[in-house]
């Protein structure tokens, strides 16, 4: 299941955007509103859980600075990545793009694919207000 956000303009340079997207901890200031948990685990790590839903733990996997970060699962029954992939517009403003691609079977994918592209979606949209 492969699954995109829309593309977010931020009036930021792509060194700026990537700088705060490698930070995984900076990742608690995109979460949507109904999270009930973040703990960073390590420098490349954190866990985080949305009211309703079960613990994920992502995991810093691949990075290609300034234009790309992928997270992916940590652990977990669960195969899936995260991944921001970030252009410049110009010198002072980049575009932002979230990619998320699974590996599930046709019943969890039915039962995710909406709460899953609302969550990225909204990662997307608070990356201009976070940086």
């Amino acid at each position: 299941m492969n699954l995109e956000s829309p593309k977010i303009t931020v009036s930021k340079s792509v060194e700026n955007v990537y700088d705060f997207l490698s930070n995984v901890k900076n990742f608690e200031a995109l979460m949507p509103d109904n999270i009930s948990k973040f703990e960073l685990l390590d420098d490349d790590k954190f866990i985080f859980a949305l009211s309703g839903m079960p613990e994920i733990v992502l995991q810093k996997k691949e990075e290609n600075p300034p234009n790309s970060i992928r997270l992916g699962a940590a652990g977990g029954k669960l195969d899936f990545s995260l991944q921001a992939h970030i252009s410049a517009v110009n010198d002072n403003e980049s575009e932002v793009q979230l990619n998320f691609n699974g590996d599930f079977n046709p019943m969890m994918a039915m039962m995710i694919k909406g709460p899953i592209s609302k969550f990225i979606e909204t990662l997307a949209v608070n990356i201009p207000k976070a940086v």
